[in-house]
């Protein structure tokens, strides 16, 4: 067998993986607004669907390098695996249930399984073939996340949202007729059936990843004191670490509150039914695509952290509109949002590691850690908007000053000059 025909399915397989944990993420934009109406949930308790998802991320980033280290890709990958799937199969007994804890163990336990498959496939797609083309197969990898981020709201938009959307006053009317537990029980439902295939899918891919031989690809070159330094948190001592750290928190927890609120957002500013609402959710999300390839494009003419600023400072304008503007100029500018801010997770990612030689190990896993800032900020985001009677309008300016912070970062970084490749990334 020739070495490209060896690597050929494996590659596939790896690849298919990038949709899965893209999928994960951009799905949380219809189930908070999904869940809210079955659940009967205000928006603070919403916001708790990107809590669980990011605090898993949080809790297992390291345990997942770990892992990987101990026992190589495949067994990282399959457990990965079958902790996606076991999560998309609780959404069964939590529909039956209707417990919005349960909800929120099931998404906990698939956002601890993808991880384990962001931690490791990463690293994994750059082995599987010649070293020089690495680089050009991990941004091929890396279009998945487009493409699950454009399909997750159609997806869930189709299978999920139900278009039914009753006002307080015929709720309270259909709770004294005694229809009301009968009405949330079939929207609580409407999860059961694209959760059951999402587990299905998921089992399909362990049994595969079981049956083809994969090419392990370890280091077996590095001594005791490179695995100390990979896993020292000194690594924070070094400026443009802790500080590209602090950029990727509040950066995440922008991305994240942009779209987990945008549904209702449509609702409030321009009265934009839930259904019409995904599909323009859906249209900014291709603009997130594009601006991965544009964003790549301009870099070659500005540097790296230049182009953040320039990014952050439109996000900034952009969410000024948006929170002080009614009508669907406001629902525009948020949909803008994504094509500017897509380039600001690798971006920072690779601002933080540049020049780091071993230390960009654990700088790498640091940085995945931070992506726990979209649990926090989208459940400020929600507390603000009770807060004002459930003004979510107004609660864009929390994203608003996360930008601030990224565009600060990216100033301290401009006069360095160095050149930074694009790296993996939300």
């Amino acid at each position: 067998m020739s070495s490209k025909n060896k690597y050929l399915l494996p590659f596939i397989l790896v690849t298919s993986l990038f949709f899965l944990w893209a999928f994960l993420h951009n799905i949380n934009p219809i189930l908070i607004p999904h869940l809210k109406k079955a659940c009967q949930l205000n928006d603070t308790q919403s916001a708790l669907i990107d809590f669980a998802v990011y605090m898993g991320y949080f809790a297992i980033a390291l345990p997942a390098g770990w892992f990987m280290n101990k026992y190589g890709y495949k067994k990282g990958i399959l457990f990965g695996l079958v902790l996606y799937g076991a999560g998309a199969l609780l959404f069964l007994p939590s529909a039956d249930t209707r417990s919005y804890t349960f909800f929120l163990i099931a998404l906990f336990v698939i956002a601890a399984g993808a991880t384990f498959l962001e931690t490791i496939a990463n690293p994994y797609i750059t082995k599987l073939g010649d070293p020089a083309t690495a680089t050009q197969r991990l941004n091929f990898a890396q279009s998945f996340n487009g493409v699950g981020a454009f399909l997750a709201p159609l997806i869930g938009g189709k299978f999920i949202l139900t278009g039914i959307e009753h006002s307080p006053d015929t709720l309270k009317a259909m709770e004294q007729s005694g229809t009301l537990q009968t009405y949330l029980q079939e929207e609580a439902n409407a999860v059961r059936v694209p959760y059951l295939v999402i587990g299905i899918v998921v089992f399909i891919l362990v049994a595969l990843f079981l049956v083809v031989k994969l090419p392990e690809g370890e280091e077996t070159t590095v001594d005791a004191s490179q695995k100390e330094d990979k896993f020292s948190f000194s690594v924070l001592a070094i400026p443009q670490v802790r500080w590209a750290v602090l950029a990727q928190f509040f950066y995440v927890g922008a991305q994240v509150g942009v779209g987990s609120f945008f549904i209702r957002f449509s609702k409030y500013t321009m009265d934009l039914p839930e259904i019409p609402a995904s599909q323009y959710l859906s249209l900014a999300m291709v603009g997130f695509m594009v601006g991965r390839f544009t964003g790549t494009f301009f870099m070659k003419f500005i540097s790296p952290a230049r182009l953040l600023v320039i990014y952050s400072a439109i996000c900034v304008v952009l969410l000024l509109l948006a929170s002080f503007v009614s009508g669907p100029v406001a629902v525009y500018a948020v949909m803008a949002v994504p094509f500017f801010m897509s380039i600001m997770f690798p971006t920072i990612f690779a601002l933080g590691i540049a020049g780091l030689g071993a230390a960009a190990r654990m700088a790498s896993s640091l940085l995945v850690m931070a992506i726990v800032g979209g649990a926090f900020f989208p459940v400020l985001m929600g507390q603000l908007s009770d807060l004002t009677g459930g003004n979510i309008q107004i609660s864009y300016l929390i994203p608003l000053i996360c930008f601030i912070v990224v565009g600060i970062f990216g100033y301290s970084q401009s006069n360095k000059n160095e050149v930074v490749a694009l790296q993996p990334g939300h």
